[in-house]
C-alpha cells in the first residue's frame, strides 16, 4: 500500500540509512505514544507522531513514516506541523498519520510490525532519510458480543453465556469470524467497580463462544480478548443478570 494518497511525501532513498546522514539528525521520535495502531474495517484512524529535526540545510517536507524492508510505506496521508523552533537549526514537529481502509486498499498481511523512518527534502533538491530503530505494530481491530441467559435466573441454576469474536478484514472491509481465540469470561457483582476473570474459553472455528456457570449472585457478564501481534484487544459490552 503505497504512501502518497493525500500527501507529497515519497522515498528519498529505497531503504533508510543510519542516523545523521546528509547533515540531518532526527531525535525524540514517537509514534502513537508507543502504542499499537489499531484499524477497523472502515473509518479513518489518526495516529499522532512527533519528532525533532536538527540541520543547517534549508529544508521542506519533514516527516516520520512506517516502512518494511522491500515493502511499500504504510499510510494514506500525513500532516506535519510547522517548525516549533527550539534554537537555530533545531525544530520540533507534530505529525498525524491517517489510515482509512474504507477509502484506500489495505492488505491483511500488512498487520504486524513496521519500522519507523524519518525523512526530509532539501530546498534545491536532495534530502535525507534515516532508520530510527523503532518498531510500531499495526493491528486489525477485533470485536466481541455477549449474551447471558436466562434473565432472571434462580440462585444455583445454570447461566449460559454465549458470544462471538470477530476481527476486521481490510480486504473485504467487513468483520469476519475469528476462530481459535482464547477469550476470558469475566464477572462484575452488582455494586462492584471491576471485573474478575471466571474462566477462559476458546472460540470455535466460526468465532462463536459458549460456556456455562452457576448463578450465585446478581451481576454483569462480559468477554475479554487480549489480542495478539496482528490483532487488537477487545471487550464486549456487559450483560446484566439478576439472580433471585
Amino acid at each position: 500500500m503505497a504512501g502518497g494518497a493525500a500527501a507529497a511525501f515519497t522515498a528519498v532513498a529505497a531503504v533508510p540509512a543510519g542516523a545523521a546522514e546528509g547533515g540531518v539528525s532526527f531525535s525524540r521520535v514517537q509514534v502513537n505514544g508507543g502504542k499499537p495502531i489499531v484499524i477497523g474495517a472502515s473509518g479513518e484512524v489518526a495516529a499522532p507522531a512527533s519528532f525533532r529535526m536538527t540541520t543547517t540545510h534549508k529544508w521542506k517536507w519533514p516527516a516520520v513514516f512506517l516502512y518494511r524492508k522491500g515493502a511499500d510505506r504504510l499510510w494514506h496521508a500525513i500532516e506535519t506541523s510547522d517548525c516549533v523552533k527550539v534554537k537555530s537549526g533545531v525544530c520540533d514537529f507534530n505529525e498525524t498519520m491517517y489510515f482509512d481502509p474504507s477509502v484506500w486498499d489495505m492488505r491483511n498481511s500488512e498487520a504486524g510490525a513496521w519500522k519507523v523512518g524519518a525523512e526530509v527534502y532539501f530546498k534545491g533538491g536532495g534530502g535525507d532519510v534515516d532508520d530510527k530503530g523503532l518498531t510500531v505494530h499495526v493491528k486489525r481491530n477485533s470485536r466481541l458480543t455477549v449474551n447471558a441467559s436466562p434473565e432472571p435466573v434462580a440462585k444455583g441454576k445454570t447461566i449460559t453465556v454465549t458470544g462471538k469474536v470477530t476481527r476486521a478484514n481490510w480486504e473485504t472491509r467487513k468483520y469476519g469470524s475469528y476462530g481459535g481465540r482464547l477469550v476470558r469470561l469475566q464477572f462484575k457483582p452488582a455494586g462492584a467497580t471491576s471485573y474478575t476473570t471466571v474462566k477462559e474459553v476458546y472460540s470455535n472455528g466460526s468465532g462463536n463462544l459458549k460456556t456455562t456457570v452457576k448463578a450465585s449472585k446478581t451481576g454483569t457478564w462480559r468477554w475479554l480478548y487480549n489480542g495478539n501481534t496482528t490483532t487488537g484487544p477487545s471487550k464486549s459490552s456487559g450483560d446484566h443478570v439478576v439472580v433471585k
